[in-house]
């Protein structure tokens, strides 16, 4: 009997290892492609990358999503359109990936958009800000984490009334993000500042810029207000030439994304004080949520967050959460679980809007100062992002969808 036993054991064993190659295909990690500029934009995009990996550290520790573990599979997109539809139709070609997200500048956001659509993929744009990737170029695979340039230049247009400032110049990098939000802010400010007028305009090329020439053709058109765009290095160049030529003196200047760390930071003792600005006061913001992430994230990284670092560690929680909910990662079950999904992120919530795919996500604003050595915000408030969004009827007269 007990011989018996034994030999159907081994027989039951013997089944069993046959059958384990499809038992192990099952588990097999769900793959996330993701793609971005780290070697042009590595002021964001590094600290960006360090939060996706830290969230899908933390996923992966607790089981994963669905009994499977997440694999993120990221490409460098170049900072190009062409690049970035290459490295996008290899993830998805090759390396079998169930969606994409990621890039940086907006012009690679926009080509991804038209990819996603044309290859019928979702695409998750953590970081690019021009409105046409949620409104003229939107689709039904295309969401977008960040609040676009028209939710942000309003949450600023709101501090411009009362500074009396009517006599406005524009300062934009020349290429998508830069001529998007200059186009919002003149919508906005001449419909929420009556008697408000753009005297100058200056564009110069992205990482080009000659600040000399620049403040000089704003200094000559005696600007009451400033609404400047410019980050990075041409940030940094614009700033220093500014306050040497005393431009900003008794200026009003509205800035977009300037109090975010990546690119306050680099202005060290110059930072501009009293520029009201769009940021990310990650040292003062006290919910729990969002100090266990700052906790954690330096704890591994023995650094402090940057913005990229938030949005890295919120989109991919976003799609786990997102994946749950779809019971796979089926493209029409994953669309169908983003559209009008409600997520509990560290910041609060955020809800993906369904006309657009846009979510509510909101940003902080407050005044720049010097803070020792270095920038901070003050006298902030987080917007959330509801109160800006485009209407339902502004969506529905350029979405083609």
């Amino acid at each position: 009997m007990a011989k018996f036993s034994t030999i159907r054991w081994l027989a039951l064993g013997a089944a069993l290892a046959l059958g384990a190659p499809s038992i192990q295909a099952q588990q097999a990690p769900i793959k996330l492609g993701e793609l971005n500029s780290y070697a042009r934009q590595a002021a964001f995009t590094v600290p960006y990358r360090n939060g996706w990996q830290l969230a899908l550290d933390e996923i992966n520790a607790k089981g994963g999503v669905l009994g499977r573990k997440l694999e993120i599979v990221s490409r460098e997109d170049g900072a190009t359109t062409g690049d970035a539809t290459r490295v996008a139709d290899e993830l998805v070609s090759r390396e079998g990936v169930s969606l994409l997200f990621g890039s940086f500048l907006s012009n690679v956001g926009v080509a991804m958009a038209d990819f996603a659509n044309q290859k019928k993929i979702v695409y998750i744009a953590a970081e690019p800000l021009t409105d046409a990737i949620t409104m003229a170029q939107g689709n039904r695979y295309t969401f977008r984490i960040r609040p676009n340039n028209t939710m942000q230049v309003g949450m600023l247009v709101d501090q411009a009334k009362a500074s009396g400032a009517k006599r406005w110049a524009i300062v934009a990098p020349n290429y998508e993000y830069g001529q998007s939000a200059a186009q919002a802010f003149k919508r906005l400010i001449q419909e929420r500042v009556p008697g408000a007028e753009i005297v100058v305009e200056q564009y110069p090329a992205l990482g080009k810029i000659e600040a000399g020439a620049t403040v000089s053709a704003l200094e000559q058109a005696k600007p009451e207000g400033i609404f400047n765009v410019l980050f990075g290095p041409d940030l940094t160049q614009f700033v220093r030439e500014g306050n040497t030529r005393g431009l900003f003196e008794g200026a009003t200047v509205l800035s977009l994304l300037t109090g975010e760390p990546e690119w306050l930071l680099p202005l060290k003792d110059e930072v501009p004080a009293g520029w009201t600005v769009t940021g990310y006061p990650w040292d003062q913001i006290t919910e729990p949520k969002h100090k266990a992430f700052v906790d954690a994230y330096r704890a591994k990284f023995n650094d402090t967050p940057r913005l990229g670092s938030l949005l890295g560690y919120m989109v991919v929680y976003m799609i786990r959460d997102t994946l749950e909910r779809a019971g796979s990662a089926d493209t029409e079950a994953v669309i169908k679980a983003l559209e009008d999904a409600k997520f509990d992120t560290v910041i609060g919530p955020v809800t993906m809007r369904g006309i657009d795919n846009q979510s509510t996500m909101g940003a902080w604003v407050g005044r720049l100062a010097l803070k020792g050595s270095t920038g901070g915000m003050t006298d902030w408030t987080y917007k959330d992002g509801t109160s800006f969004m485009p209407t339902e009827a502004e969506v529905k007269a350029v979405r083609k969808d």
